[in-house]
Protein backbone atom coordinates (compact mmCIF):
# COMPACT_ATOMS: atom_id res chain seq x y z
CA UNK A 1 0.00 0.00 0.00
CA UNK A 2 2.97 2.16 0.08
CA UNK A 3 4.58 4.40 -2.45
CA UNK A 4 1.20 6.70 -2.11
CA UNK A 5 2.28 10.31 -2.08
CA UNK A 6 -0.61 12.63 -0.63
CA UNK A 7 -1.28 16.29 -2.00
CA UNK A 8 -3.63 18.79 -0.27
CA UNK A 9 -4.61 21.26 -2.94
CA UNK A 10 -5.85 23.94 -0.19
CA UNK A 11 -4.39 25.80 2.53
CA UNK A 12 -2.83 23.08 5.18
CA UNK A 13 -4.57 24.85 7.63
CA UNK A 14 -7.90 24.49 5.99
CA UNK A 15 -7.89 20.68 6.45
CA UNK A 16 -10.55 19.35 8.54
CA UNK A 17 -9.83 16.83 11.91
CA UNK A 18 -11.22 13.45 9.66
CA UNK A 19 -9.44 14.38 6.97
CA UNK A 20 -6.57 15.09 9.06
CA UNK A 21 -7.29 12.07 11.37
CA UNK A 22 -7.42 9.60 8.39
CA UNK A 23 -3.94 11.06 6.63
CA UNK A 24 -2.03 10.46 9.55
CA UNK A 25 -3.27 7.56 10.29
CA UNK A 26 -1.97 6.30 6.42
CA UNK A 27 0.59 8.23 7.37
CA UNK A 28 2.01 6.51 10.22
CA UNK A 29 1.17 2.47 8.86
CA UNK A 30 3.71 3.72 6.33
CA UNK A 31 1.12 3.46 3.51
CA UNK A 32 1.20 6.75 2.10
CA UNK A 33 3.77 10.07 1.93
CA UNK A 34 2.49 13.24 2.59
CA UNK A 35 3.16 16.53 1.49
CA UNK A 36 2.20 19.71 3.83
CA UNK A 37 2.44 21.30 0.04
CA UNK A 38 0.24 24.87 -0.13
CA UNK A 39 -1.76 24.69 -3.17
CA UNK A 40 -4.58 27.15 -2.44
CA UNK A 41 -5.59 27.55 -7.09
CA UNK A 42 -6.97 24.09 -7.17
CA UNK A 43 -4.88 22.53 -9.59
CA UNK A 44 -5.59 25.62 -12.13
CA UNK A 45 -1.88 26.85 -12.83
CA UNK A 46 1.19 24.81 -14.69
CA UNK A 47 3.16 25.92 -11.44
CA UNK A 48 1.11 24.48 -9.30
CA UNK A 49 1.00 20.61 -11.18
CA UNK A 50 4.54 21.04 -11.98
CA UNK A 51 5.77 21.10 -8.42
CA UNK A 52 3.75 17.90 -7.92
CA UNK A 53 5.15 16.34 -10.16
CA UNK A 54 8.73 17.54 -9.40
CA UNK A 55 8.21 16.08 -5.73
CA UNK A 56 6.44 13.04 -5.93
CA UNK A 57 8.63 9.97 -4.85
CA UNK A 58 5.92 7.27 -5.06
CA UNK A 59 4.28 5.03 -7.60
CA UNK A 60 0.56 7.25 -7.21
CA UNK A 61 -0.26 10.52 -6.12
CA UNK A 62 -3.59 11.42 -4.33
CA UNK A 63 -4.77 14.48 -5.03
CA UNK A 64 -7.41 15.64 -2.37
CA UNK A 65 -9.00 19.50 -3.25
CA UNK A 66 -11.33 21.89 -1.11
CA UNK A 67 -9.69 19.90 2.27
CA UNK A 68 -11.71 22.16 4.12
CA UNK A 69 -15.09 20.10 3.30
CA UNK A 70 -13.43 16.58 2.62
CA UNK A 71 -13.75 13.51 4.33
CA UNK A 72 -12.35 10.34 3.56
CA UNK A 73 -12.09 6.58 5.03
CA UNK A 74 -8.89 4.68 4.82
CA UNK A 75 -10.46 2.24 3.34
CA UNK A 76 -10.82 4.58 0.49
CA UNK A 77 -7.78 5.05 -0.07
CA UNK A 78 -7.09 1.16 -0.73
CA UNK A 79 -10.38 0.99 -3.35
CA UNK A 80 -8.22 3.75 -5.28
CA UNK A 81 -4.97 1.53 -5.34
CA UNK A 82 -6.90 -1.65 -6.26
CA UNK A 83 -8.68 -0.38 -9.20
CA UNK A 84 -5.77 1.29 -10.31
CA UNK A 85 -3.61 -1.78 -9.67
CA UNK A 86 -6.43 -3.89 -11.69
CA UNK A 87 -6.48 -1.53 -13.95
CA UNK A 88 -3.44 0.03 -15.48
CA UNK A 89 -5.82 3.21 -14.96
CA UNK A 90 -3.59 6.69 -15.16
CA UNK A 91 -6.07 8.77 -13.28
CA UNK A 92 -8.93 7.43 -11.55
CA UNK A 93 -12.17 9.41 -9.94
CA UNK A 94 -15.20 8.59 -8.27
CA UNK A 95 -18.44 9.31 -6.56
CA UNK A 96 -18.84 10.55 -3.73
CA UNK A 97 -21.14 11.67 -0.04
CA UNK A 98 -22.29 15.28 -0.81
CA UNK A 99 -23.65 17.07 2.50
CA UNK A 100 -26.32 20.01 1.87
CA UNK A 101 -28.22 21.47 5.17
CA UNK A 102 -27.45 17.98 7.32
CA UNK A 103 -28.64 15.84 4.15
CA UNK A 104 -26.46 13.49 2.76
CA UNK A 105 -26.80 11.83 -0.77
CA UNK A 106 -24.33 10.09 -3.34
CA UNK A 107 -23.46 12.68 -5.71
CA UNK A 108 -22.81 9.92 -8.86
CA UNK A 109 -20.49 11.30 -11.75
CA UNK A 110 -20.63 10.31 -15.18
CA UNK A 111 -18.03 8.27 -16.85
CA UNK A 112 -15.52 9.68 -19.22
CA UNK A 113 -14.45 9.20 -22.47
CA UNK A 114 -13.60 11.11 -25.58
CA UNK A 115 -16.59 13.38 -25.98
CA UNK A 116 -16.04 14.19 -22.41
CA UNK A 117 -13.80 17.85 -23.18
CA UNK A 118 -16.10 20.20 -21.86
CA UNK A 119 -13.81 22.08 -18.93
CA UNK A 120 -17.00 21.80 -16.42
CA UNK A 121 -16.96 18.25 -17.16
CA UNK A 122 -17.57 17.52 -13.10
CA UNK A 123 -14.70 14.60 -11.62
CA UNK A 124 -14.78 15.43 -8.13
CA UNK A 125 -12.48 16.52 -5.62
CA UNK A 126 -10.07 13.44 -5.41
CA UNK A 127 -8.12 12.25 -7.40
CA UNK A 128 -5.64 8.92 -8.21
CA UNK A 129 -2.89 9.41 -10.52
CA UNK A 130 0.46 7.52 -11.72
CA UNK A 131 2.65 9.62 -10.82
CA UNK A 132 5.02 8.27 -13.75
CA UNK A 133 2.05 9.54 -15.89
CA UNK A 134 1.44 12.88 -13.99
CA UNK A 135 5.20 13.24 -15.03
CA UNK A 136 5.25 12.47 -18.41
CA UNK A 137 1.45 14.46 -19.07
CA UNK A 138 3.47 18.04 -17.38
CA UNK A 139 5.82 17.96 -19.37
CA UNK A 140 3.61 18.03 -22.62
CA UNK A 141 1.41 21.04 -21.00
CA UNK A 142 2.52 24.76 -21.80
CA UNK A 143 4.17 26.08 -18.80
CA UNK A 144 1.90 29.92 -19.30
CA UNK A 145 -1.00 28.48 -18.30
CA UNK A 146 -2.69 29.65 -14.93
CA UNK A 147 -6.03 28.45 -15.14
CA UNK A 148 -6.46 25.50 -17.13
CA UNK A 149 -4.00 23.61 -16.07
CA UNK A 150 -5.68 20.31 -14.65
CA UNK A 151 -8.15 20.63 -18.26
CA UNK A 152 -5.48 20.95 -20.00
CA UNK A 153 -3.51 17.23 -18.42
CA UNK A 154 -6.97 15.26 -18.35
CA UNK A 155 -7.34 16.44 -22.02
CA UNK A 156 -3.75 15.38 -22.54
CA UNK A 157 -4.57 12.08 -20.46
CA UNK A 158 -7.29 10.71 -23.07
CA UNK A 159 -4.75 10.22 -26.02
CA UNK A 160 -2.64 7.92 -24.72
CA UNK A 161 -3.36 7.20 -20.99
CA UNK A 162 -6.30 5.57 -19.38
CA UNK A 163 -8.94 7.99 -16.87
CA UNK A 164 -11.64 5.54 -14.64
CA UNK A 165 -14.62 6.44 -13.22
CA UNK A 166 -15.09 4.04 -9.77
CA UNK A 167 -19.10 4.73 -9.87
CA UNK A 168 -18.91 4.29 -6.19
CA UNK A 169 -18.64 6.78 -3.20
CA UNK A 170 -15.10 6.70 -1.73
CA UNK A 171 -15.25 10.26 0.57
CA UNK A 172 -17.38 12.74 1.79
CA UNK A 173 -17.90 16.53 0.69
CA UNK A 174 -19.90 19.04 2.41
CA UNK A 175 -21.42 21.96 1.08
CA UNK A 176 -23.69 23.22 3.44
CA UNK A 177 -22.25 26.51 3.10
CA UNK A 178 -21.28 26.39 -0.45
CA UNK A 179 -24.54 25.78 -2.66
CA UNK A 180 -24.60 26.10 -6.28
CA UNK A 181 -26.82 28.54 -7.98
CA UNK A 182 -28.50 28.90 -11.42
CA UNK A 183 -25.65 31.32 -12.40
CA UNK A 184 -22.61 28.73 -12.54
CA UNK A 185 -24.07 27.19 -15.39
CA UNK A 186 -23.59 30.85 -17.37
CA UNK A 187 -20.21 31.03 -15.72
CA UNK A 188 -18.55 30.70 -19.34
CA UNK A 189 -20.19 33.26 -20.39
CA UNK A 190 -19.59 35.99 -17.70
CA UNK A 191 -17.45 38.62 -18.40
CA UNK A 192 -15.06 38.23 -15.33
CA UNK A 193 -14.36 35.17 -16.49
CA UNK A 194 -12.91 36.03 -19.66
CA UNK A 195 -9.44 35.40 -19.06
CA UNK A 196 -10.01 32.11 -17.63
CA UNK A 197 -12.61 31.00 -20.86
CA UNK A 198 -9.84 32.38 -23.59
CA UNK A 199 -7.21 30.36 -21.63
CA UNK A 200 -9.71 27.45 -21.66
CA UNK A 201 -10.77 27.80 -25.47
CA UNK A 202 -6.92 27.56 -25.76
CA UNK A 203 -5.95 24.63 -24.30
CA UNK A 204 -8.84 22.51 -26.25
CA UNK A 205 -8.05 24.11 -29.72
CA UNK A 206 -4.61 23.05 -29.07
CA UNK A 207 -6.04 19.67 -28.13
CA UNK A 208 -8.01 19.60 -31.18
CA UNK A 209 -4.86 20.01 -33.51
CA UNK A 210 -3.15 16.97 -31.49
CA UNK A 211 -5.85 14.65 -32.02
CA UNK A 212 -6.49 16.02 -35.85
CA UNK A 213 -10.12 17.33 -35.09
CA UNK A 214 -9.45 20.78 -35.44
CA UNK A 215 -11.80 22.87 -38.05
CA UNK A 216 -10.54 25.63 -40.75
CA UNK A 217 -11.97 27.92 -43.39
CA UNK A 218 -12.57 28.04 -45.77
CA UNK A 219 -16.09 26.97 -45.26
CA UNK A 220 -18.86 25.45 -47.69
CA UNK A 221 -20.98 28.16 -49.58
CA UNK A 222 -24.56 28.17 -48.92
CA UNK A 223 -26.73 28.81 -52.19
CA UNK A 224 -30.04 30.52 -51.38
CA UNK A 225 -31.62 30.21 -54.46
CA UNK A 226 -31.88 26.31 -54.74
CA UNK A 227 -35.39 26.31 -53.77
CA UNK A 228 -38.28 28.21 -54.21
CA UNK A 229 -40.04 29.20 -51.21
CA UNK A 230 -43.82 30.56 -50.68
CA UNK A 231 -42.17 32.01 -47.48
CA UNK A 232 -39.22 33.25 -46.81
CA UNK A 233 -39.14 32.48 -42.72
CA UNK A 234 -41.29 30.52 -40.65
CA UNK A 235 -41.33 30.84 -36.84
CA UNK A 236 -41.75 27.01 -35.49
CA UNK A 237 -43.07 26.22 -32.17
CA UNK A 238 -43.27 22.87 -30.60
CA UNK A 239 -45.22 22.77 -27.84
CA UNK A 240 -46.70 20.57 -25.56
CA UNK A 241 -49.00 21.29 -22.69
CA UNK A 242 -48.30 25.37 -22.50
CA UNK A 243 -51.41 26.84 -21.67
CA UNK A 244 -49.66 29.31 -19.56
CA UNK A 245 -47.88 30.90 -21.96
CA UNK A 246 -48.35 29.51 -25.22
CA UNK A 247 -50.53 32.70 -26.18
CA UNK A 248 -47.39 35.37 -25.27
CA UNK A 249 -45.01 33.26 -27.40
CA UNK A 250 -47.59 33.06 -30.53
CA UNK A 251 -48.43 36.77 -30.06
CA UNK A 252 -45.00 37.99 -30.21
CA UNK A 253 -44.15 36.00 -33.28
CA UNK A 254 -47.32 37.45 -34.52
CA UNK A 255 -46.05 41.27 -33.55
CA UNK A 256 -43.25 41.04 -35.90
CA UNK A 257 -42.07 43.66 -38.45
CA UNK A 258 -41.38 41.97 -41.38
CA UNK A 259 -40.59 43.51 -45.09
CA UNK A 260 -41.62 39.66 -46.07
CA UNK A 261 -43.97 37.39 -45.90
CA UNK A 262 -43.52 34.61 -43.03
CA UNK A 263 -45.67 32.40 -41.25
CA UNK A 264 -45.94 29.97 -37.74
CA UNK A 265 -45.93 26.87 -37.94
CA UNK A 266 -47.10 25.06 -34.45
CA UNK A 267 -46.38 21.49 -34.00
CA UNK A 268 -49.05 20.69 -31.05
CA UNK A 269 -47.57 17.38 -29.52
CA UNK A 270 -50.73 15.97 -28.37
CA UNK A 271 -51.31 18.92 -25.35
CA UNK A 272 -54.13 17.91 -23.42
CA UNK A 273 -54.08 20.81 -20.95
CA UNK A 274 -56.07 23.82 -22.76
CA UNK A 275 -53.20 24.54 -25.12
CA UNK A 276 -54.55 23.20 -28.11
CA UNK A 277 -57.51 25.39 -27.56
CA UNK A 278 -55.55 28.02 -27.39
CA UNK A 279 -53.65 27.45 -30.71
CA UNK A 280 -57.04 27.11 -32.52
CA UNK A 281 -58.20 29.87 -31.38
CA UNK A 282 -55.72 32.27 -32.15
CA UNK A 283 -55.76 30.69 -35.85
CA UNK A 284 -59.08 31.27 -36.67
CA UNK A 285 -58.02 35.16 -36.24
CA UNK A 286 -54.87 34.77 -38.03
CA UNK A 287 -54.34 32.58 -40.98
CA UNK A 288 -50.50 32.47 -41.07
CA UNK A 289 -50.40 30.24 -38.54
CA UNK A 290 -50.12 26.65 -39.35
CA UNK A 291 -51.78 24.45 -36.28
CA UNK A 292 -49.93 20.52 -36.96
CA UNK A 293 -51.03 17.98 -34.99
CA UNK A 294 -48.45 15.14 -36.08
CA UNK A 295 -49.35 11.49 -36.55
CA UNK A 296 -47.01 10.01 -34.72
CA UNK A 297 -46.99 10.16 -30.76
CA UNK A 298 -43.86 8.95 -30.21
CA UNK A 299 -42.51 13.03 -30.60
CA UNK A 300 -39.39 14.57 -28.52
CA UNK A 301 -39.07 18.24 -29.77
CA UNK A 302 -36.35 17.16 -32.09
CA UNK A 303 -39.34 15.03 -33.56
CA UNK A 304 -41.13 18.21 -34.03
CA UNK A 305 -39.10 20.21 -35.60
CA UNK A 306 -38.86 17.39 -38.06
CA UNK A 307 -42.62 17.73 -38.76
CA UNK A 308 -42.37 21.39 -39.22
CA UNK A 309 -39.23 22.12 -41.56
CA UNK A 310 -40.28 19.31 -44.08
CA UNK A 311 -44.19 20.78 -44.18
CA UNK A 312 -44.70 22.04 -47.72
CA UNK A 313 -45.46 25.52 -46.12
CA UNK A 314 -42.23 26.03 -44.49
CA UNK A 315 -40.30 28.74 -45.59
CA UNK A 316 -36.66 29.35 -46.25
CA UNK A 317 -35.52 29.95 -43.07
CA UNK A 318 -36.68 28.57 -40.24
CA UNK A 319 -36.66 30.54 -36.91
CA UNK A 320 -36.72 29.21 -33.70
CA UNK A 321 -39.45 29.95 -30.83
CA UNK A 322 -39.88 28.01 -27.20
CA UNK A 323 -43.66 27.91 -26.62
CA UNK A 324 -42.82 29.80 -23.07
CA UNK A 325 -40.69 32.25 -24.24
CA UNK A 326 -41.23 35.32 -26.46
CA UNK A 327 -39.01 37.63 -29.09
CA UNK A 328 -38.36 40.98 -27.09
CA UNK A 329 -38.67 43.43 -30.31
CA UNK A 330 -40.74 43.18 -33.02
CA UNK A 331 -37.85 42.84 -35.77
CA UNK A 332 -35.86 40.05 -34.65
CA UNK A 333 -36.87 38.19 -37.53
CA UNK A 334 -35.95 41.03 -39.91
CA UNK A 335 -32.54 40.54 -37.92
CA UNK A 336 -31.83 37.42 -38.56
CA UNK A 337 -33.13 37.27 -41.76
CA UNK A 338 -30.73 39.31 -42.83
CA UNK A 339 -27.96 38.20 -40.68
CA UNK A 340 -28.16 34.94 -43.22
CA UNK A 341 -27.79 37.11 -46.57
CA UNK A 342 -25.12 38.81 -44.82
CA UNK A 343 -23.04 36.30 -42.84
CA UNK A 344 -23.84 33.52 -46.16
CA UNK A 345 -24.49 30.81 -43.27
CA UNK A 346 -26.50 28.24 -42.65
CA UNK A 347 -27.62 28.93 -38.88
CA UNK A 348 -28.02 32.52 -37.44
CA UNK A 349 -28.00 32.35 -33.33
CA UNK A 350 -29.12 35.14 -31.76
CA UNK A 351 -28.40 36.63 -28.29
CA UNK A 352 -31.23 36.30 -24.96
CA UNK A 353 -32.27 37.87 -21.36
CA UNK A 354 -33.57 36.03 -18.55
CA UNK A 355 -36.28 36.95 -17.57
CA UNK A 356 -38.51 36.00 -15.11
CA UNK A 357 -42.67 35.31 -16.14
CA UNK A 358 -43.44 38.71 -16.98
CA UNK A 359 -40.17 38.99 -19.50
CA UNK A 360 -38.33 41.33 -16.59
CA UNK A 361 -34.48 40.68 -16.45
CA UNK A 362 -33.42 38.72 -13.37
CA UNK A 363 -29.52 37.10 -12.90
CA UNK A 364 -27.54 36.34 -14.60
CA UNK A 365 -29.38 38.90 -17.65
CA UNK A 366 -28.12 38.95 -20.97
CA UNK A 367 -26.25 36.06 -22.69
CA UNK A 368 -24.68 36.85 -25.23
CA UNK A 369 -22.19 34.14 -26.30
CA UNK A 370 -19.88 36.67 -27.29
CA UNK A 371 -16.96 33.88 -26.78
CA UNK A 372 -18.28 32.86 -29.84
CA UNK A 373 -15.75 33.95 -33.00
CA UNK A 374 -15.88 33.46 -36.96
CA UNK A 375 -12.31 31.94 -36.74
CA UNK A 376 -12.63 29.12 -34.03
CA UNK A 377 -16.51 29.34 -32.79
CA UNK A 378 -17.01 26.08 -34.68
CA UNK A 379 -13.83 24.30 -32.63
CA UNK A 380 -14.64 25.92 -29.33
CA UNK A 381 -18.37 25.19 -29.73
CA UNK A 382 -17.39 21.12 -28.61
CA UNK A 383 -15.83 22.35 -25.30
CA UNK A 384 -19.03 25.06 -24.22
CA UNK A 385 -22.35 23.29 -23.38
CA UNK A 386 -24.90 25.33 -25.44
CA UNK A 387 -24.73 27.56 -28.38
CA UNK A 388 -27.56 30.40 -27.54
CA UNK A 389 -31.07 31.04 -28.80
CA UNK A 390 -32.83 31.92 -30.83
CA UNK A 391 -31.64 29.51 -33.62
CA UNK A 392 -32.63 29.71 -37.22
CA UNK A 393 -31.78 27.52 -40.07
CA UNK A 394 -31.62 27.26 -43.58
CA UNK A 395 -34.42 24.74 -44.37
CA UNK A 396 -32.71 23.23 -47.38
CA UNK A 397 -29.94 22.50 -45.35
CA UNK A 398 -31.23 21.26 -41.96
CA UNK A 399 -33.71 19.34 -43.84
CA UNK A 400 -30.93 17.12 -44.62
CA UNK A 401 -29.32 17.17 -41.43
CA UNK A 402 -32.75 16.82 -39.46
CA UNK A 403 -33.22 16.57 -35.49
CA UNK A 404 -32.46 13.92 -33.18
CA UNK A 405 -35.93 13.20 -31.56
CA UNK A 406 -35.04 14.44 -28.42
CA UNK A 407 -36.26 17.67 -25.97
CA UNK A 408 -33.03 18.03 -24.82
CA UNK A 409 -29.25 18.64 -26.85
CA UNK A 410 -31.26 18.26 -30.48
CA UNK A 411 -30.50 22.25 -31.00
CA UNK A 412 -27.22 21.44 -29.89
CA UNK A 413 -26.84 18.43 -32.19
CA UNK A 414 -27.39 19.92 -35.00
CA UNK A 415 -25.56 23.35 -34.35
CA UNK A 416 -22.00 21.33 -33.87
CA UNK A 417 -22.80 19.52 -36.86
CA UNK A 418 -24.02 22.72 -39.48
CA UNK A 419 -20.57 24.13 -38.21
CA UNK A 420 -18.51 21.99 -39.04
CA UNK A 421 -18.87 22.80 -43.02
CA UNK A 422 -20.92 25.87 -42.74
CA UNK A 423 -20.80 29.30 -41.40
CA UNK A 424 -22.76 30.37 -38.25
CA UNK A 425 -23.78 33.65 -38.35
CA UNK A 426 -24.47 35.60 -34.59
CA UNK A 427 -26.46 38.40 -33.35
CA UNK A 428 -24.57 39.28 -29.90
CA UNK A 429 -27.32 41.79 -28.74
CA UNK A 430 -30.36 40.02 -27.23
CA UNK A 431 -33.37 39.61 -29.22
CA UNK A 432 -35.41 37.25 -27.13
CA UNK A 433 -36.47 36.46 -23.54
CA UNK A 434 -36.10 33.29 -21.76
CA UNK A 435 -38.33 33.02 -19.20
CA UNK A 436 -38.04 31.08 -15.92
CA UNK A 437 -40.64 29.53 -14.37
CA UNK A 438 -42.07 26.81 -12.53
CA UNK A 439 -43.15 25.51 -15.52
CA UNK A 440 -39.57 25.31 -17.67
CA UNK A 441 -38.74 21.70 -18.75
CA UNK A 442 -35.28 22.51 -17.09
CA UNK A 443 -36.85 23.86 -14.05
CA UNK A 444 -35.27 22.26 -10.78
CA UNK A 445 -33.65 19.51 -12.39
CA UNK A 446 -32.19 16.95 -9.98
CA UNK A 447 -28.66 15.47 -9.96
CA UNK A 448 -29.53 12.43 -12.02
CA UNK A 449 -31.60 14.14 -14.84
CA UNK A 450 -28.81 16.70 -15.06
CA UNK A 451 -26.12 14.17 -15.31
CA UNK A 452 -28.06 12.47 -17.97
CA UNK A 453 -28.42 15.41 -19.98
CA UNK A 454 -24.77 16.22 -19.84
CA UNK A 455 -24.06 12.25 -20.70
CA UNK A 456 -26.19 12.94 -23.64
CA UNK A 457 -24.50 15.82 -25.08
CA UNK A 458 -20.77 14.88 -24.46
CA UNK A 459 -21.68 11.37 -26.70
CA UNK A 460 -22.98 14.27 -29.31
CA UNK A 461 -19.32 15.66 -28.81
CA UNK A 462 -18.14 11.92 -29.23
CA UNK A 463 -19.47 11.59 -32.53
CA UNK A 464 -18.59 15.02 -33.60
CA UNK A 465 -15.20 14.80 -32.54
CA UNK A 466 -14.89 11.13 -34.28
CA UNK A 467 -16.42 12.76 -37.79
CA UNK A 468 -14.13 15.37 -37.74
CA UNK A 469 -11.14 13.42 -37.29
CA UNK A 470 -11.82 11.28 -40.36
CA UNK A 471 -13.38 13.88 -42.53
CA UNK A 472 -9.50 15.43 -41.93
CA UNK A 473 -8.18 11.65 -42.38
CA UNK A 474 -9.54 11.88 -45.90
CA UNK A 475 -8.36 15.08 -46.57
CA UNK A 476 -5.75 14.67 -45.72
CA UNK A 477 -4.99 11.56 -47.81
Amino acid sequence: MNNICCYICSNINAINDNLRNTIDSLFRKDMIFFSESNFSTNLCSYNDLKDIADTCTGEYVLLINNAASISILQQSVKRFREIADMTSADIIYSDFYKVENDIINIHKLNDYHTGCVRNDFEMGDIFFIRCSTLKRLINKLNPTVEFAAFYALRLRAMIHSIIEHIPEPLYTKDETSNLSSENEHFNYVDPSNKNVQTEMEAVFTQYLHDINAHITSPRKKVDFNIEAFNYEASVIIPVKNRAKTIGDAINSALNQECKFKYNIIVVDNYSNDGTTKIIKKLKDKNPQIVHIIPESKQLGIGGCWNIAINHHLCGKFAIQLDSDDTYNNPFTINRIVEKFYEKDCAMVIGSYQITNFNNEIIPPGIIDHNEWTDENGMNNALRINGLGAPRAFYTPIIRKLLFPNTSYGEDYAVGIAISREYSIGRILDPIYNCRRWEGNSDANINHEKFNEFNAYKDKLRYFEIIKRMKLNSDNQE
